[in-house]
């Protein structure tokens, strides 16, 4: 939002320049993001009249002027279309410099001495187009400096206005909280009394008073359009950032900036029977003020009459009753709409609006009577007409009322650290427009009406200390008691968890919850993602779910700056749709890319593969203790490679995914190699079991080595689940020291080698009971897995 200075100069006293404003504002909690000059530099140019006007003798477009600026006539050739006389314009004269670093001097024009050049408002830097000469009013004072008689010199904050602060986005809400901080009384310019020319006021009729509580018009008739906006207003509203459309609209922006009210003008004569405030019909269609056509959801709140649709209410009018230059009769609507009932509404249809931004925050539901005199005012002033009675329909009790909150003394203390007296609480806070009673406690205060974020004490601390300053607070050692928090040992620190990945050579990235629909749909296409309803990038439109979108990105983006070697590890929440909810599941992720080790002069280059992450992933595993079991399985995801991927599973239940990107998605990406991916459950894998006290065995241990060929296809989690059971409770380790494939071994099984090491706690194995046990895991194996034993 863009405030001049010189306009909440209007409203309030202050001898601040405009950077220590800023300052106090910003430290006050009202972000400065900035201040601009109210006009880019130029000098030189001054206000002047075109006395006399002739024909040039060598050109049909171009005119000798002779113009008056306060010393001797200057002769000036111009082409403007509206130059004449007794016009008054500014004058660039020789020596001056216009924007852009432009240089006036005299000059000869098809053989006529010029001397100088007279301006428009593009040309000052004042209009991003313009059609002829910037003409000013017939008041300006000949002679006088341009950036003198325009106060170009004015400074314009640009502020960043929270969600929470609608209040504040107006000249008079940013008034109110410098006269609160100057300690300055606020000057509201003074309102003009209007008394109706006609007692028959505009009808109106409201059926969704809950949604527009509060519904002023006023009918002006005869009042003409066809006139130029006077230039002050022009200036103030371009420096906050709107232009200049005709007189009736103008106004209604000006009273938008000034009071933060928004309103709309229709033109009266093609308004059928009363405008009715109402919620959209099934199949109704508005075309708004951009031409555009839409088509209305029924939660949708319009502006109606007889005839259909005439606007979205709090949003944008529509096309067929819009302000035009021969619009004669204008018909006034100002409302206190519920912010429940516009928020979202324009967002769904691409729409963003002054008036909506400010409606979805809340306006003051006191403040449309205000701002219904002060555009009456301003176009009775402007276009002249006949006004109306204003017809008001209101339903009081859905319009929000506010409560007193107690805030403490003590409270306030203690919160602060601060010792601020009683009489500076009272003050800031009845600065600020609230009422405050004293209270045994402290004080009982009543935020005002147009505060909509005061509703607990702590609201009326943060009041305190922004008035007073959080400068004015000394920092001071807080004496409390030190309590340590209770932490189960059945849950492994995450801590521990990302400082084994960064030991392994990870490092940590943090992306946005919100990834690109079409990325994440090329890796999870079967899963259905939450859209964002107002995305801040078309990149950014649905969120997370999964932490590889985000980790892919980062990694490319890295790649394409000379990264030949990436690992990145991310924590962070995804969000899975189940059943028509939404599942927030914490976890952790990562991408390996590159080769197996930094380039050294002792390994090579070869690339990082599936069994170096699962390496990775094994040692986050051996986080929940060494009794853990988890069982391994092939991952059934599409956008991993089949044959180099897993997932893992911890009592039957998927904890986590690892694997090779899936060659396809590799060659779409861009990627010059295989990438890995791995994903983990944290909450899930961090569950670890209490650590049970066991004696160790005073006998020595057996080993047995037993060769088996297998299906091809029978998993490695199969095979020792089995050798587990059928060993029973003697088998202390089990070992995979061999895996073959090739000559001498059937095509459809591959040859796996087991070492298996038996103790007992009560005595030393003989040789047949260790043989007797891995009889019994052959014959298992073969009954269950159809294993062969190899000699």
């Amino acid at each position: 939002m863009k405030l001049p200075v010189s306009w909440l100069k209007e409203w309030v006293d202050f001898s601040w320049d405009a950077p220590e404003l800023a300052r106090r504002l910003t430290a006050s909690g009202f972000e400065v993001e900035g201040t601009e000059p109210a006009a880019p530099p130029f000098s030189g140019v001054v206000v002047a009249e075109i006395a006399s006007i002739a024909a040039h003798p060598e050109a049909d477009k171009l005119r000798i002027c002779q113009v008056n600026a306060g010393g001797a006539p200057l002769q000036i050739v111009c082409g403007a279309a509206n130059a004449r006389a007794g016009i008054k314009v500014p004058l660039a004269q020789v020596g001056a410099v216009l924007p852009g670093d432009l240089k006036i001097k005299a000059a000869r024009l098809r053989g006529v001495e010029s001397a100088g050049m007279l301006c428009s408002a593009r040309e000052l830097g004042l209009a991003a187009t313009s059609s002829g000469l910037l003409e000013l009013p017939s008041d300006a004072p000949v002679g006088v400096s341009m950036r003198d008689y325009l106060t170009l010199d004015d400074a314009v904050l640009e502020l960043k206005v929270y969600a929470n602060r609608g209040d504040s986005m107006s000249v008079l809400g940013v008034a109110r909280e410098i006269a609160a901080l100057s300690g300055s009384a606020l000057k509201a310019p003074a309102a003009a009394n209007i008394d109706p020319s006609t007692s028959s006021a505009a009808a109106a009729v409201v059926q969704a008073p809950d949604a527009s509580p509060r519904f002023l018009t006023r009918r002006i008739a005869g009042l003409n359009n066809r006139g130029a906006t006077p230039l002050w207003m022009q200036e103030r509203l371009r420096r906050a950032g709107l232009r200049s459309i005709n007189p009736v609209v103008d106004v209604t922006n000006y009273v938008l900036i000034e009071l933060g009210q928004p309103m709309h003008a229709y033109d009266a004569q093609r308004i059928q029977g009363a405008l009715t405030v109402r919620m959209a019909r099934a199949g109704e269609k508005l075309q708004l003020l951009d031409e555009r056509i839409v088509e209305l959801a029924p939660d949708v709140l319009l502006i109606a009459d007889d005839s259909g649709p005439v606007g979205m209410a709090g949003i944008m009018g529509g096309q067929g009753t819009s302000i035009t230059a021969d619009v004669t009769d204008v018909l006034l609507e100002v409302a206190f709409f519920a912010p429940d009932a516009i928020a979202g509404r324009g967002r769904r249809y691409g729409i963003q609006t002054d008036a909506s931004q400010r409606f979805e925050r809340g306006v003051d539901p006191q403040g449309q009577a205000a701002a219904m005199q002060r555009a009456t005012a301003l176009l009775l002033t402007l276009c002249g007409g006949e006004a109306s009675a204003v017809a008001e329909v209101a339903n009081a009790a859905a319009l929000p009322a506010r409560s007193p909150v107690l805030l403490r003394r003590q409270r306030l203390a203690m919160l602060t650290g601060a010792d601020i007296a009683d009489v500076r609480v009272q003050q800031s806070l009845m600065q600020l427009g609230m009422l405050v009673a004293a209270d045994p406690q402290g004080w009982m205060v009543t935020p005002p009406s147009w505060r909509f974020d005061i509703s607990i004490e702590a609201d009326l601390i943060e009041e305190v200390l922004r008035i007073v300053g959080f400068d004015a607070v000394q920092e001071s050692p807080k004496r409390l008691p030190q309590r340590f928090a209770r932490r189960s040992e059945a849950v492994i620190d995450e801590r521990a968890l990302l400082d084994a990945l960064t030991a392994r050579g990870y490092q940590e990235a943090i992306n946005y919850a919100f990834v690109d629909p079409a990325l994440q749909g090329s890796l999870f296409p079967a899963q259905q993602a939450l859209r964002l309803a107002n995305p801040i990038a078309a990149d950014l439109a649905v969120m997370r779910v999964s932490l590889w979108p985000g980790l892919l990105k980062v990694a490319m983006e890295n790649l394409s700056r000379q990264q030949d070697r990436v690992r990145l590890f991310e924590r962070g929440t995804v969000f899975l749709q189940q059943g028509g909810t939404v599942r927030e599941l914490l976890r952790v992720g990562g991408i390996a890319f590159g080769p197996r080790v930094p380039e050294q002069w002792a390994a090579g280059r070869e690339p990082v593969d599936f069994f170096d992450l699962k390496a990775d992933f094994t040692a986050l595993l051996a986080l929940a203790g060494a009794g853990v079991q988890f069982e391994w399985q092939p991952a059934s995801l599409s956008c991993l490679h089949p044959g180099r991927s897993a997932s893992v599973l911890r009592d039957g239940q998927e904890i986590g995914w690892l694997g090779e990107l899936h060659p396809s998605l590799v060659a779409s990406l861009g990627l010059a190699g295989p990438c890995m991916l791995f994903e983990l459950d944290i909450t899930q894998a961090l569950q670890a079991p209490l650590p049970q006290l066991a004696a160790i065995s005073r006998f020595p241990q057996v080993r047995r080595d037993l060769s088996i060929t297998v299906p091809a296809e029978t998993p490695l989690s199969a095979i020792l689940s089995r050798v587990s059971v059928a060993a029973g409770s003697q088998l202390r380790d089990l070992r995979v020291f061999d895996l073959y494939q090739g000559a001498g071994i059937e095509t459809t099984r591959k040859s796996i080698a087991l070492g298996l090491i038996f103790q007992d706690n009560n005595k030393t194995l003989k040789d047949d009971e260790a043989d007797a046990l891995m009889a019994s895991v052959a014959a298992d194996l073969s009954a269950q897995l159809a294993a062969k034993i190899r000699n």
